[in-house]
């Protein structure tokens, strides 16, 4: 493969976050689905994959630097450091004889954890060190049969985009389209009452992995649009009703809105302003179980005033007076 930085653009000195810029700009340019009539796409997208892969390991990038593996993250060969000659034999307490390092359980550019150490052979012995060498570098071995695997092909990269859902929608629970940053669109179900801002994880509907893994994720992160009528309080949902002031005293029957139509409601005799009222059933459909439909009685007097009323208000402020806040 050629080097990773030039497959990318990007210098030797560029940052993480350029690094992973220019990948997306060039994985979205030559994903195999915008290119389909071209036949260098895959290969294409693979080495750009590749590459971002090599560069977005922190430890991979270094021992890149450094000399101590190839573009492909292969380990480079090219002596043991010691004294003179190929094999750095130099005079010790055992003989002639090389030090190196190995990785127990492919540590570092390798693989997964495990532990580095450092030991010293004696010249003649060579070949045996060199297969411990061999194998300490991965506990097992990648599809190559190299022994320098150390695990399953990384996935494919995670999409992410954000939807808003109005209101009576996320109370009742429904399907919305979004559009993902590569252009693609899904038909995504919105679970009834999800938590504004939480995210949704779709498996396996990111971008390829382009290096044999799994495709990477879709996570789509929910934003609840506000209501006119209704306000959410858990799975209970709230609305104020208007009523006269006579079917706050006498009580009475009222259409109330619901998320499924308007429903008729009974107020009962004496019901001051501010008295909530329940309707089972009728709030946020959630899997856990329905919430409620919590009325709130507001008492509206007749607009422009009622010479009637007033001079029975007067009447009874002077005759049966009464104080609410005592």
């Amino acid at each position: 493969m050629r080097d990773p930085y030039d497959v990318l653009g990007v210098a030797k000195t560029a940052s993480e976050a350029d690094v992973k810029k220019a990948y997306r700009k060039l994985a979205k340019t030559w994903h195999p689905d915008q290119k389909p009539d071209d036949p260098t796409a895959k290969e294409k997208f693979a080495e750009i994959g590749s590459a971002y892969e090599l560069l977005s390991d922190k430890e991979k990038r270094a021992s890149y630097d450094r000399g101590e593996i190839d573009a492909e993250g292969k380990p480079r060969f090219t002596g043991f450091p010691g004294g003179g000659g190929p094999w750095g034999q130099r005079p010790g307490a055992g003989g002639p004889g090389f030090d190196f390092e190995f990785n127990m359980g492919g540590a570092g550019p390798f693989g997964g954890g495990g532990r580095r150490g450092r030991r010293r052979a004696q010249a003649g012995g060579n070949e045996d060190v060199i297969d411990e060498i061999l194998g300490a570098f991965g506990g097992r071995r990648g599809r190559g049969g190299s022994g320098f695997g150390g695990g399953e092909p990384p996935k494919g990269e995670d999409l992410h985009a954000e939807t808003t859902v109005p209101f009576r929608d996320w109370a009742s629970g429904a399907k919305t389209r979004v559009r993902l940053p590569n252009g693609r669109e899904l038909e995504v179900s919105i679970p009834a009452g999800i938590q504004d801002g939480k995210t949704i994880r779709l498996r396996g509907q990111g971008s390829p992995s382009g290096l044999g893994g799994e495709p990477g994720d879709v996570l789509i992160k929910v934003h609840v649009a506000t209501d006119s009528l209704f306000r959410a309080e858990g799975n209970d949902l709230r609305v104020e009703v208007p009523i006269t002031l006579y079917e706050a005293v006498l009580g009475g029957k009222v259409r109330v809105p619901t998320l499924d139509g308007q429903v008729e409601m009974k107020v009962p005799p004496g019901s001051d302003g501010g008295r909530t009222l329940r309707l089972r059933g009728k709030g946020v459909q959630a899997r856990s179980g329905a919430g409620h439909l919590l009325v709130e009685l507001r008492i509206a007097l007749p607009k422009g005033g009622d010479a009637r009323l007033t001079e029975y208000a007067e009447a009874m402020r002077d005759n049966a007076p009464y104080d609410p806040r005592g």
